[in-house]
């Protein structure tokens, strides 16, 4: 075994997906596959089932994974202390949060980063917020970009950037007769909109918590991932629904959609940086955290 099988292990396990993991391992599909037969020989067991339609880690292989992503870190750590004599970081971390983040934080962030670090590579990956910490807790991730929620995970510590308001948000013409462009005024008008909301996460739960004080039974039109999606939705018309207004404020749609006046306002995003605690003993990690650290002392 040896860290670069690891490595292969690793993007394998991440996307489920022998054509993609080739790709970020910049190796051919029989190269990966012919190592990770090679490494299920290695460790005697299965580590993966798979057929023409798909791939899955098996038990075996979801144990293997811990085992494969702390052995990776300690890696990276024991060979910057072996090898690098001076006070440049070299290496790789990685990042996750969502496309609107993408836009709204990481570009002055990682242009800063890198006149500081030119040695460390970001390895980026974008996707729905609602699944940014248990990328965090899965191992998957370095550092991400998320809205804090109710409960800190233990073992996890958060970073603040900003705050962001969350919205109710209409279409700003009206399509159907029962989705309307004002907000509703009484219960039983709530309970007659059709809502479009986020499946899960911070938006679902607070917006749940809203509607349950009020006492209120919302008729769900439609539950989607991802923030972008509701804004287009609602836009076309389907229902009313709830997002952050960071959203808002990177959105080509917003002149399609108002923002309604809604009481009491929804309990607002509190934005920022998510990693485990234990990780902050990677230099390189600490480097990007201490960088956000400058940043809110300067403001």
């Amino acid at each position: 075994m040896n860290t670069r099988t690891i490595k292969h292990f690793l993007a394998l396990a991440d996307t489920l997906h022998f054509g993609r993991a080739s790709e970020e391992c910049n190796i051919s599909i029989s190269a990966l596959s012919r190592n990770i037969r090679q490494l299920e020989e290695e460790v005697g067991v299965a580590l993966f089932n798979r057929d023409n339609r798909m791939v899955a880690l098996t038990l075996e292989g979801e144990k293997f994974l811990a085992y494969a992503r702390e052995a990776s870190s300690q890696w990276n750590l024991i060979r910057h202390e072996l090898t690098d004599n001076s006070d440049q970081l070299h290496g790789e971390i990685s990042l996750y949060c969502s496309v609107t983040a993408s836009y709204s934080f990481l570009f002055d962030l990682l242009n800063r980063f890198r006149i500081a670090h030119p040695g460390i590579e970001i390895k980026l990956h974008t996707g729905d917020p609602e699944h940014a910490v248990s990328r965090i807790l899965d191992g998957k991730e370095d550092i991400t970009i998320a809205a804090k929620p109710a409960n800190v995970a233990h073992g996890l510590v958060f970073k603040h950037i900003t705050v962001s308001p969350l919205l109710f948000i209409a279409p700003a013409e009206q399509h159907v007769p029962n989705v309307p462009t004002h907000p509703p005024t009484t219960a039983k008008q709530w309970a007659n909109v059709p809502m479009i909301l986020s499946e899960g996460g911070v938006s679902r739960n607070r917006v749940d918590t809203w509607f349950r004080k009020l006492d209120i039974t919302p008729t769900i039109y439609a539950q989607v991932t991802g923030n972008e999606a509701i804004v287009s939705m609602v836009s076309l018309g389907f229902g009313i629904g709830v997002v952050p207004k960071i959203v808002l404020d990177n959105s080509p749609l917003v002149d399609r959609i108002k923002v309604l006046d809604v009481q009491p306002e929804l309990e607002p995003y509190d934005i920022g940086l998510f990693t485990l605690k234990k990780s902050l003993k990677n230099p390189m990690v600490n480097a990007f955290w201490s960088l956000m650290s400058e940043e809110n002392k300067q403001a």
